[in-house]
């Protein structure tokens, strides 16, 4: 199952957030939250996130990048689970981060769920969107067999 779409959703004054009902099967097993790249958060299911750790890993930590890398997927991270309600606590320490306060942005991005700041979406958006608009891959050349 992929996670797709994008939900307004809000953060309540304990900094819960109630994720869309059709994620939350995927995530009943446990989740991990941590800081994602470009200041928003990501959802990972547990089992998806043992396998980014297996990848970082499995990189030399002579590997300046590398190490980097662990270091903020991993201190930043946080293990929960949904409660009977949906909800999952965010930390003060990863809404900070990620500049989150009431109105957050959720978007589904296959294997993962991204919390943003709705500004830092829709500027990000902006951006995406208008180099995707500009994807024009050349097709190869006639084959000369």
């Amino acid at each position: 199952m992929f996670f797709m779409g994008t939900y307004t959703p809000k953060l309540d004054e304990k900094g819960r957030l109630f994720l869309p009902a059709k994620f939350r099967d995927r995530l009943a097993e446990g989740l991990v939250v941590t800081q994602g790249q470009e200041n928003c958060l990501v959802v990972w299911p547990t089992d998806v996130f043992m396998e980014e750790a297996r990848r970082a890993q499995s990189t030399p930590m002579t590997v300046r990048g590398a190490r980097d890398y662990a270091r903020v997927l991993f201190a930043g991270a946080d293990e929960g689970s949904l409660d009977k309600q949906g909800r999952i606590g965010i930390p003060a320490p990863l809404r900070e981060y990620a500049a989150l306060e009431r109105d957050v942005v959720v978007i589904g991005v296959m294997d993962r769920i991204e919390i943003w700041d709705p500004a830092r979406w829709r500027e990000y958006s902006a951006g995406a969107q208008a180099k995707f608009a500009e994807l024009d891959e050349q097709p190869a050349p006639p084959s000369t067999t």
